[in-house]
């Protein structure tokens, strides 16, 4: 089935400052996993190491929280794909911030997690307004390329292409040969190779 992905709404975990790159969102030593499975635990883990217990994503007022606020350039560094996938893995399904690295903002769409851009004022404000009520309800609007928190509106940006591409689904690649299954069967038995397997060797 293909995964449209037009609003997100949930709750807020701000988390500030510029450059936060990806070996901090999960550090190298858990680039050796198999697979994608409990890279939550380890997201931000030195960094909540250090912190003892105050680093965002250990604050019990921001358990359960889906939507992360950050600042500049987050993503940074490395183009290493556990880095989205740690953070869906805590359970961030959207991402509004100042800037994103490139390849990072790439890795992120195609997980379906949806990074939105913000003027820096506009930013800080979403992450004061949910530090002082992490209960806020928080809203990202990717139709109508608003963010809400409870009563604020602010607006924000995303490419037309990529927003096209959550509106319509046409970013979940599975989802849409699901979707077409009968058509790639179709195509698939026109194809003079797919048989190859079934060969004997030898």
């Amino acid at each position: 089935m293909v995964s449209e992905v037009k609003q997100i709404t949930g709750r807020g975990v701000p988390l500030v400052g510029d450059d936060i790159d990806t070996d901090r969102i999960i550090p190298a030593r858990y680039l050796k996993a198999i697979t994608f499975d409990g890279l939550g635990e380890g997201a931000f883990i030195d960094d909540r190491t250090a912190l003892k217990g105050e680093h965002p994503f250990d604050q019990p007022q921001y358990q359960g929280a889906n939507i992360l606020i950050v600042n500049r350039n987050f993503g940074c560094g490395s183009s290493r794909e556990h880095a989205p996938q740690a953070l869906a893995k805590w359970g961030i399904q959207g991402i509004i911030g100042e800037s994103f690295a490139e390849i990072f903002f790439g890795n992120c769409v195609a997980i379906g997690v949806p990074c939105v851009t913000a003027e820096a004022v506009i930013v800080k404000q979403i992450q004061e307004l949910v530090a002082a009520n992490p209960q806020a309800v928080v809203t990202i609007d990717l139709e109508n390329l608003e963010v809400e928190v409870d009563d604020f509106t602010a607006p924000v940006s995303i490419s037309e292409g990529t927003r096209t591409a959550f509106t319509t689904g046409v970013w979940d690649a599975c989802g849409q040969l699901v979707a077409n299954s009968e058509q790639v069967r179709v195509t698939a038995s026109k194809l003079p190779y797919v048989g190859w397997g079934k060969l004997a060797v030898g």
